[in-house]
């Protein structure tokens, strides 16, 4: 099945909206707010690299309202063991069995704040979650709730104490971003609001978990031309070849563009994949997933110019091509 022109045209209406109700929280930052719902409604995880006080929380708790749907938030510390995420198993002494007391992980939206701050063990308790949606405790498996999905944090600048986190984890986040400052004029709207608390501000559900769910499966059916599947193929390849890369971009990573790149599409009312939803988020999905050569890093070479690198050097199939 694949999507309709009408399909497209109310995904694209939904989304706008609880960008739009977002956006009222997290002033000024309309293109980080869609590409967290794209990240959402593409069923994948978000890393945002960014420095103290700007925003995160506030926009896992407003994407939680939005949708009518749970949110936690879970400070990541060097003394943070699995349990404390997953949750543990208690003995009931009434009943003689034990009793599974749920983590903060069961919750439709999690914020992982400062993730790099545990333990790589710690860390490690949310791969199966983040990658089958369920958590395994004492030989039990937990569903977790639908929509899901983690949203995860880390300072760039404070590296002091932390742990970097893992190959194998950093290819299970869909995308990495940074929220940044605000620009003038919305920071001259946050400042006229100071006599409120940020807690204080609530978004309005605009769907509820259920239409989630239906427009994640409705982004699945966005119409993918070959010639679109081999460009990926291609902008990968050249992630691999490249001299300054010492690990380029895995299978997971090339699905993963595809995947957003549906989403992206459905999101500005298209039934199909065009060359520029791949080029609009080939840097937030595939950057965090290169490794790069020492010398080149110690030349100045960064993953992202890297990607935009590679986006020049890979010509896009032409519309005759598509056709």
């Amino acid at each position: 099945m694949t999507m309709t022109p009408e399909d497209a045209t109310r995904f694209a209406s939904n989304l706008d909206e609880l960008v739009g109700a977002v956006e009222e929280i997290l002033l000024g930052k309309n293109r980080v707010i869609r590409l967290a719902f794209t990240a959402l409604l593409s069923e994948g995880h978000l890393l945002l690299e960014d420095v103290p006080g700007t925003g995160k929380t506030s926009l896992a708790r407003a994407m939680a309202q939005s949708v009518a749907g749970s949110s936690n938030r879970v400070q990541f510390t060097p003394d943070l063991l699995p349990g404390d995420i997953t949750g543990v198993s208690v003995y009931d002494q009434r009943s003689g069995v034990f009793e599974f007391h749920p983590g903060p992980v069961f919750a439709n939206i999690v914020l992982a704040d400062e993730i790099n701050r545990a333990s790589p063990k710690t860390q490690s308790a949310l791969l199966e979650v983040m990658e089958e949606g369920q958590v395994t405790v004492d030989g039990q498996t937990h569903r977790a709730g639908q929509p899901f999905m983690v949203i995860a944090t880390q300072n760039p600048v404070e590296q002091a104490g932390t742990y970097r986190l893992p190959e194998a984890q950093l290819d299970r986040f869909l995308m990495r971003t940074s929220i940044g400052y605000p620009d003038h004029a919305s920071t001259i709207r946050i400042l006229e609001g100071t006599d409120q608390r940020a807690h204080d501000h609530r978004v309005e559900p605009r769907l509820d978990a259920d239409q989630i769910v239906e427009m994640a499966a409705m982004a699945r059916t966005v119409y993918v031309d070959p010639t679109i599947n081999d460009y990926v193929s291609r902008l990968v390849d050249a992630t691999r070849s490249a001299t300054e890369v010492r690990l380029g971009v895995s299978v997971r990573g090339a699905l993963s563009l595809v995947r957003a790149a549906k989403t992206h599409a459905a999101g500005r009312g298209r039934h199909y994949v065009v060359p520029d939803d791949v080029k609009a988020l080939a840097e937030p999905v595939l950057a965090h997933r290169l490794i790069l050569d020492p010398e080149a890093e110690f030349d100045g070479v960064t993953a992202s110019n890297m990607i935009a690198q590679v986006l020049i050097e890979t010509p896009p199939p032409s519309a005759r091509q598509a056709g």
